[in-house]
């Protein structure tokens, strides 16, 4: 059972952190361009892509340069409300990010495969490891402790992001995930720490500096 993660760029010029994860070992490299991912994803047939970026507009906004309906999605107002802070699609810098993450979306699913929206330092608050800010070195250490294997040292934030992703995308799967916002709008997150398996369970790593 494949599953890709993608921690996208908004640009095709800047690196987009890709994780293959196979049950618990991860393959991770860095795409640019929209054909790079493409191909990447073809020649794995995942049963899931888990993509960090936004994948849908916001409810009567018809484009990204569309001023009209909310600013917020209802995924990001439920986790919001949940105390996880994020950047709404709305934001100046995120439309790029959007206008992509929807672009992509759209041509996997036009080839039939199952896309979610995932949020990677969110996923890390919930299954309490250290964000990216706190160093790449206790991101990978968390994320090994989650039970991942293969993570080679010094690896970008962007391929760590990605196996977050990814992860998020195996918790869909097996269920031990929960959608937050409406059809075709989620952003798919972990459960929660008491709902994983026993496969995962882990020392709490401390995200101080």
């Amino acid at each position: 059972m494949s599953i890709i993660g993608l921690d996208l760029a908004g640009l095709e010029t800047r690196p987009t952190g890709f994780c293959l994860l196979s049950g618990m070992k991860a393959e991770t490299t860095m795409l640019y361009t929209n054909d790079e991912v493409l191909r990447k994803i073809e020649e794995n047939k995942p049963r899931v892509i888990a993509i960090d970026a936004p994948l849908s507009l916001p409810p009567g906004r018809t484009s990204l340069d569309d001023r009209q309906g909310d600013n917020l999605r209802e995924s990001e107002r439920d986790l919001l409300k949940h105390g996880i802070k994020l950047f709404p699609v709305t934001l100046g810098p995120m439309k790029k990010l959007a206008k992509r993450g929807i672009y992509i979306r759209g041509i996997f699913e036009s080839k039939l495969y199952t896309v979610v929206e995932a949020y990677p330092g969110g996923a890390q608050d919930i299954l309490r490891i250290p964000r990216k800010k706190y160093g790449t070195d206790k991101l990978k250490a968390g994320l090994e402790q989650l039970g991942i294997d293969g993570l080679k040292d010094g690896l970008s934030n962007h391929e760590l992001d990605a196996v977050t992703c990814a992860f998020v995308g195996k918790l869909f799967l097996e269920g031990k995930s929960i959608t937050y916002g409406g059809p075709g709008q989620g952003i798919v997150m972990p459960k929660g720490e008491k709902a994983l398996s026993n496969q995962i369970k882990r020392k709490r790593i401390c995200s101080q500096k």
